[in-house]
């Protein structure tokens, strides 16, 4: 009998810095919709504040890890959503970088050092307007959370008929 798939999704982020709070506004809506509609056994939603070690302790294990969190690019179209895959140990890099101190690649680089990647990672990186400080997000990465939402749910179903479900 083989060990549940674990699917961790991870909205990365803060909540108090505008636009940054993407990643934790698309969990709590993933978590209202699975309310509704329950998410497959084994997924695991959390948030996270970006903090590399703390990335590495929610996706570790994992057979499917779906990041969401903000981007800045420049220049920008905020709401604009990037996917990102981990294709054989690499990240792409887009042409965006984290709105955290140390970025998700840094993670990803130390997780590979550590051997505590997940098997399969996906990044959805959203282009923000404003991180100062406070709540509510921007009109236009507000209107990408539902769409996003959807998508995350998307991969996630996506990915579990390839897990192979136990018995």
């Amino acid at each position: 009998m083989g060990t549940p798939t674990r699917i961790a999704v991870i909205g990365v982020g803060n909540e108090f810095r505008r636009d940054d709070g993407v990643g934790w506004a698309v969990l709590a809506r993933l978590r209202e919709r699975a309310a509704r509609r329950p998410l497959p056994p084994g997924t695991v939603p959390a948030v996270c504040d970006g903090d590399p070690g703390r990335l590495i302790g929610l996706w570790e294990d994992a057979d499917l890890a779906v990041v969401v969190d903000a981007a800045h690019a420049h220049p920008g179209t905020p709401g604009r959503v990037h996917r990102l895959e981990l294709d054989a140990g690499h990240l792409a890099q887009p042409p965006t970088t984290s709105s955290h101190g140390l970025g998700l690649g840094e993670a990803v680089e130390l997780a590979r050092a550590l051997g505590r990647l997940p098997r399969h990672l996906v990044v959805y990186a959203v282009e923000g307007a404003d991180s100062s400080l406070g709540t509510g997000l921007s009109p236009a990465v507000a209107a990408a959370v539902e769409p996003l939402t959807r998508t995350v749910e998307w991969e996630i179903v996506r990915h579990r008929p390839t897990a192979g479900r136990p018995a």
